[in-house]
């Protein structure tokens, strides 16, 4: 996710339990572009003993093109292009998900991208722009040039983050494409998780907000399939997470202003205290300015020693949908 999943946080998630790759942020492409130092910190100083794949967004074709090489020189374990991110400000561009109106011009893309790509070279897509029934001819497309992976979140652009997924439409590619399909989209815990699998027989799953309000998730995840316990984590575990994220993300502040960083907190602090028994902490931490009133909050409300909840309330406005997962998903 842009502006959370940095460099900083792959360090805390890793040590709580790595997913099997990363993948960046993304780099922003058109013709003035160079790759975010920044953000190619997450490729160049990766210590997490994970691979780390380079996102790229844009529709400019020359400029992916030399953005795809420049990135290809840093050891990335693959180039991925963006084709669902639906922020406004992208798709009125034409880029991430707004790409997807022009199945013609996504075609042009892949093509070409592919034949310049000697490394892996992979999509994050949705399933379609306005309506699902454009996900047909989107595989189509996706079909036509080899690509070493395919991740879908199962929305439209449209429907943002504010519908159920889709899993008919994941189940699909994986019965259509001929390289693995990863199911994106809903997974906020093993039951989530298990159940979107179970529905697609996707060959992964890939997740970004559940396991910023949850980075044990993977590490659940991975004893789960394995039939065996995972790690239960209690508020005070969470109060840890909380306060080494403050001070790895400090870290890498070159001119360090507190009030501007804990107002950058708060911003992965919106997911991580969302559904907690306890809804006084997501309400005081709103109002806080100061590291001091932010570690205050903090230590008052997490501070002890019973579990987290494993999933974020039904009918939450930051998770929403994921109930439906656990009614509709089936084994195949």
């Amino acid at each position: 996710m842009q502006d959370v999943t940095d460099l900083p946080f792959m360090r805390v998630i890793a040590r709580r339990g790595a997913p099997d790759w990363f993948v960046t942020e993304y780099f922003r492409v058109h013709p003035d572009s160079v790759p975010h130092p920044y953000i190619l910190r997450s490729i160049t100083e990766n210590r997490t003993g994970r691979p780390v794949f380079a996102q790229m967004i844009g529709r400019d074709l020359p400029s992916l093109l030399r953005t795809a090489e420049t990135l290809s020189r840093h050891p990335v374990a693959g180039i991925d292009l963006n084709l669902g991110c639906p922020a406004p400000i992208v798709c009125r561009k034409n880029a991430g998900g707004g790409l997807l109106r022009e199945p013609e011009e996504v075609d042009r893309l892949l093509g070409t991208l592919r034949e310049a790509i000697s490394g892996r070279f992979t999509v994050k897509t949705r399933v379609g722009f306005a309506s699902e029934a454009e996900f047909p001819r989107l595989l189509e497309v996706f079909r036509n040039h080899g690509i070493d992976g395919l991740t879908i979140h199962g929305r439209t652009v449209g429907e943002r983050y504010q519908t159920p997924v889709h899993v008919d439409c994941v189940k699909l590619a994986v019965e259509t494409m001929d390289c693995p399909v990863i199911a994106n989209g809903n997974v906020v815990d093993v039951e989530t998780g298990l159940s979107y699998h179970a529905g697609t027989a996707a060959a992964g799953l890939m997740i970004g907000r559940g396991a910023i309000r949850n980075p044990w998730i993977f590490a659940q995840l991975a004893a789960a399939f394995a039939g065996v316990a995972g790690p239960v984590p209690t508020h005070r575990d969470l109060l840890e997470y909380v306060e080494e994220l403050y001070h790895e993300l400090a870290g890498e502040t070159r001119k360090f202003i507190p009030e501007s960083h804990v107002q950058r907190m708060k911003k992965t602090l919106s997911y991580i205290s969302h559904g907690l028994e306890d809804g006084g902490f997501e309400h005081e931490m709103r109002r806080a300015r100061t590291p001091d009133d932010f570690f205050r909050i903090c230590r008052t409300h997490l501070d002890h020693t019973a579990p987290l909840p494993p999933r974020p309330p039904v009918g939450s406005k930051l998770f929403c949908g994921f109930e439906d997962l656990l009614e509709k998903g089936q084994p195949c």
